[in-house]
């Protein structure tokens, strides 16, 4: 256990201070029926990344389709090229909803009584460890989707074709994949800027409200360690220098950004208020210090997707440093 988490026999500032290999961490027995779960859900992971990224959308065909109403040619090669693709949504919606299950089940196990979220990190860093597997996962989708406006002109020619009824013979077979209410909630979905962020926002929120008899803090204090984790790896050369790949480091920026947010969304207070229990000026500094092409889209998640960064009890010079 030392070798994969090692906690720091210093505090600076009343912040916690750990080292955690998110290279190697391993699950414990008593970790294992969580981590087995989670894990079949995370091993589709990457798949779901390729598939967006290598979605190419059916733009010019869409809009020969629009330009000539009554071409049924066009229309047809419009509508098959788009079936296909409003498959492949579903199943990136679909993900989201087991990542959510996924998310829910990791805050169990690491916010319970009676042990502290120091504690549940100190004997439980596999599961902490998808944990944040989870959040890297889902800002680089989100960073992927934001870069595809195609996926929002598809679904939108794909539903008012099917509400239009102007497709004749053509095959309706996919009615019975994307009905009228799973097409609702895929729109939904796609509507937001960062549709994965806002389901694992969504999902922390609910685990707080369902479970009444859990402390805000178990829940508000995972996510301020595991902030200040990461940020002192990344500051830290002597425990940066620990990782085997400098992928590593990218992937500890995105779980810093990505606890943030979550913490933003959790506590009343948000994230950025002096009240926080997360050091904000040090993770922005972090940010800072590093290329700007690694971090400029995680900055930008700051920016745009928190909760609480423009209210009045946000303290100037913090807002200075995200302009």
């Amino acid at each position: 256990m030392g070798n994969l988490l090692k906690v720091l026999t210093r505090e600076i500032e009343n912040y916690p201070h750990f080292f955690l290999d998110f290279e190697n961490a391993q699950p414990t027995e008593g970790e294992r029926e969580v981590w087995n779960q989670v894990n079949s859900v995370l091993q589709d992971s990457e798949n779901i990344l390729f598939g967006l990224h290598s979605y190419k959308g059916a733009g010019q065909e869409i809009r020969d389709a629009i330009q000539n109403p009554n071409d049924l040619m066009l229309q047809e090669r419009a509508w098959n090229l788009v079936c296909p693709l409003v498959i492949k949504l579903k199943k990136f919606y679909s993900f989201s909803l087991r990542l959510e299950e996924a998310l829910k089940s990791l805050l169990v196990s690491l916010t319970c009584p009676p042990l502290t979220p120091t504690q549940h990190l100190e004997r439980e860093q596999a599961l902490a460890k998808q944990f944040a597997e989870i959040l890297h996962f889902t800002l680089r989708f989100d960073e992927l989707k934001m870069r595809i406006p195609a996926i929002q002109n598809d679904f939108s020619y794909y539903r008012r074709t099917i509400s239009r009824n102007r497709i004749n013979n053509m095959n309706l077979d996919i009615e019975n994949e994307v009905n009228n209410e799973m097409a609702n909630r895929m729109s939904l979905f796609y509507a937001e800027a960062t549709p994965m962020l806002k389901t694992l926002s969504n999902a922390t929120t609910n685990f707080v409200t369902e479970n009444k008899t859990l402390p805000l803090e178990n829940t508000t204090d995972c996510l301020s360690t595991m902030a200040s984790v990461c940020k002192v790896m990344l500051e830290t050369p002597e425990y940066s220098s620990r990782f085997s790949s400098e992928d590593t480091l990218l992937f500890c920026m995105r779980v810093m950004v990505g606890v943030i947010i979550l913490y933003d969304y959790v506590h009343p207070n948000g994230a950025f208020n002096k009240s926080s229990k997360i050091d904000m000026k040090g993770c922005i500094k972090v940010l800072k210090d590093q290329p700007a092409d690694n971090v400029e889209g995680l900055l930008n998640a700051l920016k745009f997707t928190t909760k609480h960064l423009n209210d009045e009890s946000t303290p100037k010079n913090i807002r200075a440093m995200l302009q």
